[in-house]
């Protein structure tokens, strides 16, 4: 099965901090939230936001905090969010229930804007630096969702979203790819009336099966 790259990504080469598996995951969580290290590239500043925890079954693998995610604290705390929660079948009491559905974004923190509208990509040091131990604190994982194209082109390789969208089973159990559930996706959803009718059934299973 597809794994994760190695830990350099667009120029970027990260210290060199394996995982263990074994490292107190709370102390984890505790540093990634103080990590500091693109501050000086964020116009909002820092303010890492994930949802994690050793007992979680479901991983939401997206892309990065907007502005009212940043302002919370909270991931998919806006319009996506709503969207992608109705994609699951999930209310919000078990959707930021962390001890069985993490959201690990490639980026933790908001990235800013282009100047013609739309957010930038995540950071591209965010993930090098933590992703690899975050998900080693993570044994209990059985589903991975890979919402948009960022987090399926980091753990899958480069491709076309839409393509791996559209033939999902290729990627299971283990992972399954999703547009992400931005305002743009209603129309990308117009287009493409299979993913209403074959992959939100199969996804809504799958989520069940994972909290099972």
């Amino acid at each position: 099965m597809p794994r994760d790259a190695p830990p350099e990504e667009n120029g970027f080469v990260a210290p060199d901090r394996r995982p263990s598996g074994n490292e107190p995951f709370d102390r984890l969580l505790a540093e990634v939230r103080a990590c500091r290290f693109c501050a000086d590239k964020l116009p909002l500043g820092p303010r890492p936001i994930l949802h994690a925890s050793p007992t979680a079954r479901l991983l939401i693998a997206s892309q990065a905090p907007g502005t009212k995610v940043h302002e919370k604290g909270l991931s998919f705390w806006d319009a996506s969010g709503d969207r992608l929660r109705g994609w699951l079948g999930l209310d919000k009491d078990i959707f930021y229930d962390s001890g069985r559905v993490a959201i690990v974004p490639m980026g933790f923190c908001y990235p800013g804007r282009y100047a013609q509208g739309g957010d930038l990509p995540p950071r591209p040091e965010c993930a090098p630096l933590w992703r690899d131990r975050v998900l080693a604190g993570m044994p209990e994982i059985r589903l991975t969702l890979l919402v948009g194209s960022y987090s399926q082109n980091h753990v899958l390789g480069r491709g076309a979203m839409t393509d791996r969208v559209r033939e999902f089973r290729r990627f299971l159990p283990e992972f399954m790819p999703l547009p992400h559930p931005s305002w743009r996706t209603g129309i990308w959803e117009s287009r493409h009336p299979w993913f209403q009718a074959e992959v939100i059934p199969a996804l809504r299973a799958e989520v069940r099966r994972a909290l099972a």
